[in-house]
């Protein structure tokens, strides 16, 4: 299956801008043959946090129709990374995964909100898991800080997993840990991780090196240090041979980890 990452350069508070940018992209790599594409992290409004009473997406209205639209007149799956959306006077960091029908499939508000970023200060966190199928492949999704909590990731393996969506907005002086971490989580639970970054030089400081890892840890392709528009060609089918040879599910003792982890 062909996959399309959008390593987007988002404007900060450039909405129009954004969903402009966003379009093109989403649109070459339809017709680059990609069956699945992926956007970054808070694409909509970069982390402007402080303008998101003017800037976030009212119910998420905008965005539903602009990634349900297109996925449905482009015929592919779009993994629409996340946006800035307001719901009932609450801001969240929000993740909409569209069919190639135009069905919304599965819908996310990040879990796990970045201290360091002050989210915590701007955003409301969700608190359901993000499961869904595109075409029969078993997905899940998180949201950038998210994969530094592994048993977050490993609940949606145990639920069916075979790849791990990954929209982030990840900084530059962290690019280390995104990409161990990334890896990490593909190898501990036998999964495919797709991550998608975002591009920003001026105002903040994101130097993009998004990531699609197979289930053995395998690097299968890095982004550049600036915007890119990836296809690249995976086989999903390898998640069942790898879990076969180290029987990893079947080996887990969950009756212990309860007892220690609180």
């Amino acid at each position: 299956m062909k996959i399309g990452c959008i390593q987007l350069n988002v404007g900060f508070g450039k909405v129009d801008e954004n969903y402009e940018r966003a379009e093109k992209l989403i649109r070459e790599a339809a017709a680059g043959g990609a069956e699945i594409i992926v956007l970054p992290e808070m694409w909509n409004t970069g982390y402007a946090l402080e303008k998101l009473d003017e800037l976030a997406d009212e119910n998420g209205e905008r965005s539903k129709a602009f990634l349900s639209t297109l996925a449905k007149d482009l015929a592919v799956h779009i993994v629409g990374g996340s946006v800035a959306v307001k719901r009932d006077g609450e801001f969240y960091n929000t993740m909409y995964t569209y069919n190639r029908a135009g069905d919304l499939v599965g819908e996310y508000s990040k879990v796990h909100l970045f201290r360091l970023m002050d989210e915590h200060l701007y955003l409301q966190s969700g608190d359901t898991m993000n499961r869904f199928a595109l075409d029969g492949l078993e997905a899940g999704g998180a949201i950038c800080y998210d994969i530094r909590f592994p048993e977050w990731l490993r609940a949606h393996a145990l639920d069916g997993a075979k790849v791990l969506f990954i929209p982030a907005q990840w900084p530059t002086p962290r690019i280390d840990h995104w990409k161990i971490l990334l890896q990490a989580r593909a190898i501990e639970n036998q999964c495919y991780v797709i991550a998608v970054n975002r591009i920003a030089r001026k105002v903040e400081n994101f130097n993009g090196q998004s990531m699609i890892i197979g289930p053995w840890g395998e690097v299968l392709w890095t982004g550049a240090e600036d915007e890119e528009l990836a296809i690249v060609d995976v086989d999903f089918s390898t998640v069942d041979e790898v879990r076969g040879r180290i029987p990893v599910y079947d080996d887990r003792r969950p009756n212990l980890y309860e007892k220690v982890v609180k």
